[in-house]
């Protein structure tokens, strides 16, 4: 027997509709107290690296922002997949979220057991910042631009040799995709991070490198670098005498690092909404602004589906460089 079946049909649509309201007038009141309790941002880089600098200020400035406590864990290993696969795992309350960077997707694209998806297992909160990668080369090399070192390639395949951070990372892959699209041939040396490839780039045991910007700007100022172009479609404010991959006639390669924030698939709407608010208004404050001028990169505010489709875009793009260049990385 039905219970409602004496009242009124008037009164039984209201009460439906009440029951279809509460759930989300009560998400609606548990985002707008949110954080209640502190919330765990993950770093998947060591202390001290870039990415682990980005995530100490954002969580300093979320905490003003949403006035909570938000602490950076670093979860350290296989290139940011420890880190990652960790986060996947959480429960997607808003109370773990991770903080990514290019790696996100060029080890997803790259390593067949890199133990996590993306597109699947995260929920896109807001990207932060991006600047782009610059093309260094030792000081003797003779090719002082991007057309003057794929003519050097050509010329001498398999005779340069270039330095990254490590298989399957950004740095690895830039070159494979400049490989991919000039049909040349320069030898991949990958090294646990980018200082020392640059040390042995200084010292002429490889001739090529890219990395961050801050990270190459004290050697390319001193002469022991020079600089070839930055890997983005236009100039860099921190390098404005370096030209772009487009003016140096390659516009098919715009490559940036990024930097963006991450929560478990199924993290309440209201929670995400409430954080990117906070992120779109953290990037325009100017001691962030300042900030990021020293680290070479520009904000990037924007919406979690507009993140959501650079992810995805930039996913797909590195496993088509990983497929015509059929790399097997292990």
């Amino acid at each position: 027997m039905n219970p409602l079946s004496s009242f009124p049909k008037a009164i039984v649509t209201w009460l439906f509709g009440l029951a279809l309201a509460l759930p989300g007038l009560a998400n609606a009141q548990s985002a707008a107290a949110y954080p209640e309790r502190p919330v765990k941002i993950v770093v998947p880089f060591a202390p001290g690296a870039g990415t682990d600098a980005m995530g100490r200020l954002v969580a300093q400035k979320l905490g003003e922002l949403l006035g909570g406590s938000f602490v950076v864990e670093n979860r350290v290993g296989a290139s940011g997949a420890i880190g990652t696969q960790y986060v996947a795992q959480q429960q997607a309350d808003g109370y773990t979220l991770l903080l990514v960077a290019s790696p996100f997707t060029t080890v997803a694209a790259s390593l067949p057991a890199a133990g996590y998806d993306p597109l699947r297992q995260f929920a896109p909160v807001g990207m932060i910042a991006s600047g782009p990668l610059v093309w260094a080369a030792n000081a003797s090399l003779p090719a002082n631009n991007m057309r003057e070192l794929v003519a050097l390639a050509k010329q001498k395949p398999g005779v340069l040799n270039y330095g990254s951070a490590g298989a399957g990372g950004v740095n690895h892959l830039v070159l494979e995709l400049l490989k991919a699209k000039t049909g040349t041939f320069i030898v991949h040396i990958p090294y646990r991070g980018v200082a020392p490839a640059t040390m042995d780039m200084i010292a002429g045991q490889v001739q090529l490198v890219t990395g961050t910007i801050p990270a190459l700007l004290p050697f390319i100022k001193d002469g022991r670098v020079k600089a070839l172009a930055v890997t983005s479609a236009k100039r860099s404010p921190a390098l404005p005498d370096v030209p772009s991959m487009a003016e140096s006639g390659y516009a098919g390669i715009d490559v940036v690092n990024y930097f963006a924030l991450m929560a478990p698939m199924g993290t309440p709407a209201a929670v995400i909404e409430r954080l990117n608010g906070a992120i779109n208004k953290l990037v325009v404050l100017p001691d962030v602004v300042a900030r990021f001028k020293q680290d070479a990169v520009e904000a990037a505010p924007g919406s979690p589906a507009l993140l959501g489709h650079f992810i995805e875009a930039d996913l797909r793009a590195w496993r088509n460089v990983v497929k015509t260049q059929n790399l097997t990385i292990e």
